[in-house]
């Protein structure tokens, strides 16, 4: 019993270190992570580096490299909160028919860009080194947001396979991210943010529209 005992004293004295160093990780990382998304937000992505979060989160630049494999994994990480933000701002608009949710969503996109321009560009503008995927869990978040836009897809055209869905709305995405991203880079010419407004629910309207004409002429499909 009293050996029993011993073990049992022995094993939470031997945990209550890894407790505590898994604690300083976990502070350190949150730390990290507010450090970069404060950089980004204020300076872009362009100018990041481990020292600069180093000193902002009091720490040595050593031991970043004890909660994150890298700089990109750090940059990662506040790119998924980023579509987390997104995909939560998006799943509050409010529910309407599949043309309708569109513009509304279209709206909320561009909105988010107008008001984090530098977190939303570090989206776009992060690269991975040549070879490299991003990881699953960051493509899972990414599929997350993606979802607010295969609802009314799917709406819309309830004759497409399943599996046609997320291809499409990616393809519905990024015509709107085209026109955000020229349209705030000016690189068509100058354009305000009403007009730009204008313009985008224009185009999604188009594309509710080709759709929804498409479906008139199609045979269903299934899986």
């Amino acid at each position: 019993m009293i050996q029993e005992k011993n073990e049992r004293r022995s094993k939470n004295l031997a945990a209550a270190p890894r407790a505590a160093t898994s604690q300083r990780h976990e502070s350190l990382r949150h730390s990290l992570l507010e450090a970069a998304k404060t950089f980004i937000e204020t300076n872009g992505l362009a100018e990041l580096r481990a020292r600069t979060l180093a000193e902002a989160a009091g720490c040595s630049v050593g031991a970043i490299y004890n909660v994150f494999e890298d700089l990109d994994a750090i940059i990662l990480a506040v790119n998924a909160a980023t579509l987390q933000e997104i995909g939560a701002l998006m799943a509050a608009t409010r529910p309407a028919p599949p043309a309708q949710k569109f513009r509304i969503l279209a709206t909320a996109y561009l909105d988010f860009a107008v008001q984090n321009p530098c977190r939303w560009d570090a989206l776009f503008a992060h690269r991975l080194p040549a070879g490299i995927d991003a990881p699953d869990w960051f493509m899972r978040i990414q599929e997350a947001a993606f979802s607010h836009i295969e609802t009314p897809l799917r709406d819309l055209r309830q004759d497409l396979p399943h599996s046609a869905i997320p291809q499409l709305a990616r393809g519905i995405f990024a015509a709107v991210h085209g026109i955000v991203a020229l349209g705030l880079e000016h690189r068509t010419g100058p354009i305000d943010l009403t007009a730009l407004k204008t313009q985008l629910t224009t185009i999604v309207t188009a594309i509710a529209a080709g759709l929804a004409q498409e479906r008139a002429g199609a045979p269903a499909q299934n899986d």
